[in-house]
């Protein structure tokens, strides 16, 4: 059911259509690989799975063979007419779009969950779109995409990891992240450059907090997204640290975080970015000094007046 090497051509052929260098357009032409991509996706009946990329249909098809109900993203105008052709009548929704600004709450349902989001991700996009997902579609709960090795690395880097990163603080915030494959280069049309790689995402619940490594602990809310004071604190003060990744935190972070912010939070004044995992960077963004007069800091109780005074 699924497109190979032969389809992949004859298709290209047939509706005179090249491959987009500007869209990043490598389209999978191995059955093997679209299945194991949606078996690592843990794709089962009735699913519902929305693709980012769909092209010509080949990991589309390999989802609707799993008894995924998917809804298909294409931007490519060109492409749309036989994507259409090759997957409308297997009931896939073809939607016309582009995946960085498109609405996820009119594409899935406002007060929809348990979407998986698949897709084999352009190279050039990949990282704005994956944080875009996590961001601003509560709706997709886990996450499976092929990307550039580097780009894999990065997102599912851990404190200390050589591809650590703003980018690795932010994925942890939401998810947690793990490269769970390879993909040889052979097996596209036509055949990139680089290295691909397949990582998983898989969403947080909302009600849990976390901890050390970015494990769940069952206390208390995560902060909210963007736009919240607390959200767009903790990851200007990431971005800060990383920007000078070789400095030691306490000056790259001068002017941002309070230098006995540090021992204040038990995070040492010679730290770098690459050291501190997700719960060290909220505690130093969240750190705030002594409020002047505060009970035990050398001031006036603020409770306590001149008639209460013993």
């Amino acid at each position: 059911m699924t497109h190979g090497r032969a389809e992949i051509h004859e298709l290209l052929l047939a509706n005179d259509l090249r491959p987009s260098r500007a869209l990043g357009q490598n389209f999978v032409a191995d059955g093997n690989t679209v299945r194991r991509i949606v078996r690592l996706a843990g794709i089962t009946e009735g699913q519902q799975v929305v693709e980012i990329g769909a092209g010509l249909g080949s990991l589309t098809l390999a989802l609707v063979e799993a008894g995924a109900s998917v809804t298909a993203v294409e931007i490519d105008r060109h492409v749309l007419p036989v994507l259409r052709a090759q997957v409308e009548s297997h009931g896939v929704r073809v939607v016309e779009a582009d995946a960085l600004t498109i609405d996820w709450s009119a594409l899935l349902g406002p007060d929809s969950r348990g979407w998986s989001l698949v897709a084999n991700l352009p190279y050039n996009v990949a990282v704005p779109l994956v944080i875009k997902v996590l961001e601003e579609a509560p709706q997709v709960s886990s996450l499976l995409v092929m990307v550039q090795r580097e780009v894999g690395e990065r997102l599912a880097a851990k404190a200390k990891d050589e591809a650590y990163g703003a980018v690795s603080v932010k994925v942890s915030y939401w998810a947690t992240a793990s490269l769970v494959g390879r993909v040889s280069a052979q097996v596209f049309i036509p055949r990139p450059r680089v290295e691909s790689v397949l990582v998983r995402l898989d969403r947080r619940s909302a009600t849990a907090a976390v901890g050390p490594e970015g494990s769940d602990v069952a206390e208390g809310p995560l902060v909210e997204g963007p736009g919240s004071p607390g959200y767009d604190r903790l990851f200007s003060v990431v971005r800060g640290g990383f920007a000078h990744r070789r400095k030691m935190l306490r000056r790259s972070l001068d002017g941002l975080v309070s230098p006995e912010a540090f021992e204040a939070v038990g995070i040492p004044s010679t730290a770098r970015a690459e050291e501190l995992a997700l719960d060290e960077w909220e505690r130093l963004a969240a750190w705030m000094p002594p409020v002047v007069g505060e009970k035990g800091d050398g001031g006036q109780d603020p409770e306590a007046t001149e008639e209460g005074r013993p």
